[in-house]
């Protein structure tokens, strides 16, 4: 069950704390809040005198100098509002832009662990939509309430010196208006936690279904997907509509016990006024413009309360994700400019979850220059490999080296500069190919990617494109086929001139035509550098100098192509044949 605190004053203190850049904008926004409430609260005690001085007497001497100064009280109120309102969405819209880049900066060192067990709608939830929310805290929320209550106060010590009698009649109501307002507030900030989880979910399941349009048409997953999203949107409008209940019972008390306040002020006002001019009418007109003036910040304190808990709930929403520590320790010291690439794994285990391992203590080495491809079957652990080089996850025991240092020794940035992957499913932003290629490093030029292009034979196929380099793949790069997406990865691992290479199942589900330009690719960027290829193509797996055979987490097999088909009942030697050989002979 959520809280129902209307506040937590050390989240806000913490929200607080993104303010010190702007220091002066923030005392500046006080002021002008100040300055408003003394410019509103004047207005009635003016048009008092007014009335009492001139109005009821009816003189005209001295009536003009009120007029001017309610006509300069209203041009400073005007010029205080718009210092207000602009100033106070210039504070929130900085701060939140701080936080958010914060928050972004945090999210993308984050271990491959917290993504695997987070959804990427919820992600993008707390970074855009709850943003958005926290602006909102100094836009509508603090500095409103701030505003409303000093009005508030300076209204209520202006009443009471004017007529202390008519004072009483308008605090007796205040106290129920008060509780109104507390009870109003916790159901509220219950309702905007539950709209809050809702948004949540309702991003994500978009998002998911978005992503996986084409798996959802080919199913005929539609009609499915469509009752599954009617159900969730229903929750969110569930959600929404108890916001609108809570409102409309609320602002509805307002109304009523402000107009019956009104009246009992004409009521004893007019009888005072009558019988024995203990209230003058211009009390009394200020009093009746008083009690909305007073009534009125109550209702928007409430209303700016709910803003104000909105930002609340998302802040704390975000600052968790901010708290959470999920990144791979990075407290390596060694920086590496260039690596022989040398590889030594000791007894590695690993579990992505616990008890169940996926590798088993394996130990293998691979010599600088060399290429050695890794096979089995699904599920033997082949690409854990790779995710543990890169440290995308640590190990559970045992030992990873290169070069005789240990992986953990070297800082992040540097170990993985020296390592370029390229994966089965590549994956492309909704930018140029240049953009794809480089990931905008400063100091890769468009001839250096030309250049690297010719050497590895596909500048031909992107010239070709239209635009050549800067043609834009669109999201995912679905401009491109699966063969030409996985071409441009070969030639953004190449690019970077790394020490080790890694090809993941790079060479799968290709075409005939990029299957060729693939080879050659490969043949030329192996060349004077460590490349380990997590095998499917035979072509690749024959030319290995080492073939290390995986089964069940543990390393069954190693040897060249030639020394594992020797191997009566070999693993290699029945995987070969069968997945192999029926291909050579197709």
């Amino acid at each position: 069950m959520s809280s129902t605190k209307v506040y937590d004053i050390n989240l806000l203190k913490r929200l607080f704390t993104y303010i010190k850049p702007y220091k002066r904008v923030f005392y500046g926004v006080l002021v002008a809040v100040v300055l408003l409430a003394g410019f509103t609260a004047a207005r009635p005690k003016i048009l008092q005198l007014a009335i009492d001085n001139n109005i009821a007497t009816r003189t005209l001497e001295g009536f003009m100098p009120y007029i001017l100064i309610m006509g300069a009280m209203l041009i400073g109120e005007v010029l205080c509002q718009y210092l207000f309102i602009f100033y106070s969405g210039f504070l929130g819209q900085n701060v939140v832009r701080d936080i958010r880049v914060k928050l972004f900066n945090h999210m993308i060192r984050f271990r491959m662990k917290y993504f695997d067990n987070s959804s990427v709608g919820v992600l993008i939830t707390r970074a855009v939509t709850d943003m958005e929310r926290i602006a909102d805290v100094f836009g509508e929320g603090f500095f409103m309430i701030f505003r409303d209550f000093l009005i508030m106060m300076v209204l209520s010590i202006q009443m009471i010196f004017m007529d202390w009698e008519l004072s009483l009649i308008v605090f007796f109501v205040m106290p129920i208006m008060v509780y109104s307002t507390r009870l109003f507030q916790k159901y509220m900030k219950l309702a905007f936690e539950e709209v809050r989880t809702e948004v949540s979910n309702l991003n994500s399941f978009v998002q998911e279904r978005l992503t996986g349009m084409k798996i959802l048409q080919l199913f005929t997953r539609e009609d499915t997907e469509y009752i599954k999203f009617k159900k969730i949107n229903e929750r969110h409008k569930i959600g929404w509509l108890k916001t609108v209940w809570y409102n409309s019972i609320f602002f509805a008390v307002v109304e009523v016990l402000s107009s019956v306040t009104v009246g009992l002020v004409v009521w004893y006002g007019g009888n005072n006024a009558v019988l024995d001019q203990s209230t003058s009418l211009g009390e009394l007109t200020a009093f009746i413009m008083m009690i909305p003036m007073l009534f009125r910040p109550l209702r928007q304190i409430a209303d700016n309360f709910n803003t104000l808990q909105m930002g609340m709930v998302a802040a704390n929403r975000v600052f968790k994700v901010l708290d959470t520590t999920s990144q791979i320790d990075d407290s390596g010291t060694m920086e590496i400019d260039a690596l022989k690439g040398d590889l030594h794994f000791d007894k590695v285990r690993f579990s992505y979850v616990a008890d169940e391992e996926v590798l088993k203590g394996i130990s293998f080495d691979v010599k600088a220059g060399e290429t050695v491809a890794i096979v089995g079957a699904t599920g033997a652990g082949k690409s854990t490999i790779i995710n543990l080089l890169n440290r995308f996850y640590d190990i559970t025991d045992g030992t990873i080296l290169v070069d005789n240092t240990n992986i953990k020794d070297i800082t992040l940035a540097s170990l993985r500069t020296q390592i370029a992957v390229v994966l089965q499913d590549v994956f492309l932003f909704a930018d140029t190919i240049f953009s794809n290629i480089t990931l905008n490093h400063p100091e890769i030029t468009l001839e250096d990617v030309q250049q690297a292009a010719k050497d590895i034979g596909i500048h031909d196929f992107i010239m070709s494109l239209p635009n050549g380099y800067f043609y834009n793949v669109k999201e995912r790069g679905v401009m491109l086929s699966s063969g030409q997406r996985q071409l441009i990865s070969f030639l953004r691992a190449y690019v970077t001139n790394p020490s080790i290479l890694v090809l993941d199942e790079a060479t799968s589900s290709v075409d005939s035509y990029s299957e060729k330009l693939i080879q050659t690719a490969t043949e030329k960027i192996t060349q004077g550098r460590t490349s380990i290829i997590i095998a499917h193509r035979l072509a690749t797996v024959k030319k290995a100098d080492k073939i290390i055979v995986m089964d069940s987490g543990q390393i069954v097999e190693q040897g060249t192509h030639k020394e594992l088909l020797k191997k009566e009942n070999g693993y290699y030697k029945n995987l070969y044949e069968v997945q192999f050989l029926q291909k050579e002979t197709a």
